[in-house]
């Protein structure tokens, strides 16, 4: 069997690389050329990599062509939400066009592929109090141009199954965390600050943003698991949250690591990490991929949290 997995060399894209090796898949996935290998380098050898700007409706078609994979895990995305309100122009044209450029490379070869399309809890953006937990039935509010374009992904996705009958499922994963997590991300920007305070390489005091906002963290490797079960016992044309259905305080995560810390640190708020407008509360029901998927979240948040600052304890 053969998987292509866009955005191999990102997080998320990497663990379920590992996962996808360890099913025996033969895997392939796509880079840029400004792509950093790191997450991959242990595993580069067993991969079978092509660089391809998937804004290139061209480039696409011919690669999809070429390896004739029998699932594909669309994951490459401008993924972080604060980039999305400096450059949103930008975050719709990737996050927009390269889907549309893999899907009509799919439909105009007449493929019979599984495709997996990775959305955001970002689509809800603006929940009331009596929509927890978050259904996949709860009206989308997105509240940046990242949930934008995620929304715009998510309802391609459904009307290409509709229009073309292609089989695509659709996930709305929640947080996700884990080694390799980009630093600019609040759990593994909060783990990379202690790391580097207990070397002596910043001062002690660790920088923050917004910590009253409640989020719903699950492991990046219990979340690439539930990618390989919703294409592999999911329905075609439905869409899956993927969430722990627990909701805890940035603040909580912030008070995690300080406890961790080797040393004493000062929290300091930080204007600039503040966006335009938050999402206070995303907290998901992931009932229906458990019952139709047979997925359930294993790992601990401690671990995960645990994992990360050891992750960055090597690397600083």
């Amino acid at each position: 069997m053969k998987a292509l997995i866009t955005g191999i060399t990102g997080f998320v894209g990497s663990h379920l690389a590992e996962y996808l090796l360890s099913k025996n898949y033969e895997v392939y996935g796509t880079y840029r050329w400004r792509s950093r290998m790191e997450n991959i380098i242990h595993i580069k050898e067993k991969l079978k990599l092509y660089e391809c700007d998937l804004k290139d409706a061209t480039a696409v078609y011919n690669l999809i062509k070429e390896i004739k994979p029998d699932m594909i895990f669309h994951l490459a995305a401008q993924s972080y939400v604060p980039m999305s309100w400096a450059c949103p122009s930008e975050t719709i044209i990737t996050n927009v066009i390269s889907q549309i450029n893999i899907l009509e490379a799919v439909k105009n070869l007449k493929m019979d592929t599984l495709i997996h399309i990775a959305g955001s809890s970002e689509e809800y953006g603006l929940v009331y109090e009596n929509e927890i937990p978050i259904k996949e039935t709860n009206p989308l509010r997105p509240l940046s141009p990242y949930g934008v374009s995620k929304v715009a992904q998510d309802l391609l996705g459904y009307q290409y199954y509709k229009s073309y009958n292609l089989k695509i499922i659709r996930t709305r994963a929640f947080n996700h965390e884990g080694p390799r997590r980009g630093e600019v991300f609040v759990t593994s920007n909060f783990a990379k600050q202690i790391a580097e305070i207990e070397k002596g390489k910043r001062e002690p005091i660790i920088y923050v943003g917004n910590l009253q906002a409640v989020r719903d963290f699950t492991d990046v490797r219990d979340v690439v698991r539930g990618y390989y079960l919703v294409l592999t016992r999911g329905r075609v044309g439905e869409v899956y949250n993927i969430a722990s259905g627990k909701g805890y305080k940035i603040k909580e995560i912030l008070d995690f690591y300080l406890e961790k810390s080797k040393v004493k640190v000062e929290v300091k708020i930080d204007e600039r990490r503040l966006r335009p407008s938050d999402v206070e509360l995303l907290i998901g029901d992931a009932t229906k991929i458990k019952e139709e998927c047979g997925w359930q979240p294993e790992i601990p948040i401690e671990k995960t949290l645990e994992d990360l600052l050891n992750y960055w304890r090597e690397r600083v």
